[in-house]
């Protein structure tokens, strides 16, 4: 069968079942995502068309991130208070005025509070978008569901960056417009198609044990969800290596930054070819044994990167090994925290979870900056061996099933104050 044909069959079976609903969500995703031009090409906006330095640059991308981390907890909030949809439109049209915004700001602290902003408001549609998706389709659907979602924007992220650097050319203008313009065409999308869920949570809560509003402090308490948001945290601090770190060891060793952009893009074809049918082979396995793998996948892919030295397919090699676990790690691990939320305050676990990914959008590259400077590489992919080594011992206990009534038991504890 021709891979066309093929990618085709899996995309119907991966397909069936899932609600009307849920596929104006993903479309949405996907329009959002083909046009995230500029996070992209933010850094090399700033040094190579407006003259800032590296430094500046990285402070930029920095605050980018720590808007992320605000927004992580504040859209949390508003996703389960305002409901998902005014917060998911609030988000997009936020993002789409100040991308637009960024594009006519000059001055390096101009330039610095518009970027928080752009960021506090891209991180926003987050928790909505999670929280939507476990909303609308039943828990044996959710990894299938999210699997769908995160390939679309695998999809979007690689056709953007493949279309963006020739935008560009063109002027950079061009490219935050068109940013901005496909973000409020996701909003369109959204206010015309998909429906406000919070209903379908108030519904899932009626059948959960009564007890008083959960706020953040009860999900911060919940010990068995931090721990999983904790091993994600670690995760997510290798996966940052892929975008900072490896580019400047595979310099070190002589690989130019054309053969890295094609190594670089492996990841997100690999994503896209094997995503579906590799989530049908995960349906019914073992969640503990496949979110144990899945860290050792990623943790050794990187690892191995020790040993690529100047062979440009041992590094190729690498990227196979860390986009599988990749692929196997992430649906699984959103369907656990949905399971893992109360309906009542699924937002707020949503939001939460996705602190741990803004957090290590911020320490990642410095951290993993540090260790290859001082330690070289050894060190630092030996690090990532090790922390995927310590996250697949640690799923061995949190990933198993934890029915969410245990949440609301501990919501009725003097921490839950309601935010």
């Amino acid at each position: 069968m021709p891979l066309a044909a093929r990618l085709v069959s899996e995309v119907r079976r991966a397909a069936g079942g899932l609600p009307r609903q849920f596929w104006w969500l993903w479309t949405s995703t996907l329009v959002n995502r083909l046009g995230g031009f500029v996070v992209t090409f933010l850094a090399l906006y700033l040094t190579v068309e407006r003259g800032y330095s590296a430094a500046y640059a990285g402070l930029v991308a920095g605050l980018f991130g720590a808007g992320s981390a605000v927004a992580a907890i504040g859209a949390g909030v508003l996703t389960d208070r305002l409901g998902r949809r005014p917060t998911l439109l609030a988000a997009q049209v936020s993002t789409a005025v100040f991308t637009a915004v960024l594009a006519f700001t000059d001055g390096p602290v101009a330039i610095a509070v518009v970027a928080f902003l752009a960021g506090l408001a891209n991180n926003a549609s987050r928790p909505a978008v999670s929280a939507m998706i476990a909303d609308l389709v039943p828990a044996a659907d959710r990894v299938r569901a999210y699997s769908l979602n995160y390939w679309a924007i695998n999809i979007g992220f690689g056709a953007s960056g493949a279309v963006a650097g020739l935008i560009a050319t063109h002027g950079y203008l061009t490219l935050f417009l068109l940013d901005a313009l496909t973000t409020l065409l996701c909003a369109v999308v959204v206010f015309a198609k998909v429906p406000e869920t919070l209903a379908h949570a108030e519904a899932e809560a009626a059948e959960e044990p009564s007890g008083p509003p959960i706020g953040l402090g009860a999900v911060f308490g919940d010990g068995r969800f931090m721990a999983v948001v904790g091993v994600n945290l670690l995760l997510a601090l290798v996966y940052q290596q892929g975008s900072t770190t490896l580019a400047m060891d595979m310099g070190r060793h002589g690989i130019s930054s054309s053969q890295y952009g094609l190594l670089v893009s492996l990841n997100g074809v690999l994503i896209v070819l094997l995503q579906l049918p590799l989530t049908r082979l995960m349906e019914g396995r073992d969640r503990t044994a496949l979110l144990a793998a899945g860290a050792l996948l990623t943790g050794w892919g990187f690892g191995l990167t020790a040993v690529a030295g100047s062979s440009v397919a041992l590094y190729a090699m690498t990227v196979v090994v860390w986009t599988l676990g990749e692929i196997v790690s992430t649906p699984t691990m959103m369907a656990l925290v949905a399971e893992q939320s109360p309906a009542r305050a699924r937002g707020r676990y949503q939001g939460v979870y996705s602190l741990s990914w803004s957090l290590a959008s911020f320490v990642g590259p410095m951290a993993g900056g540090l260790l290859l400077q001082y330690g070289g590489s050894w060190a630092l992919w030996g690090g990532c061996a090790a922390a995927g080594t310590l996250a697949a011992a640690a799923f061995l206990p949190i990933g198993r099933h934890r029915p969410v009534e245990q949440v609301a038991e501990q919501a009725a504890e003097p921490v839950a104050t309601a935010v």
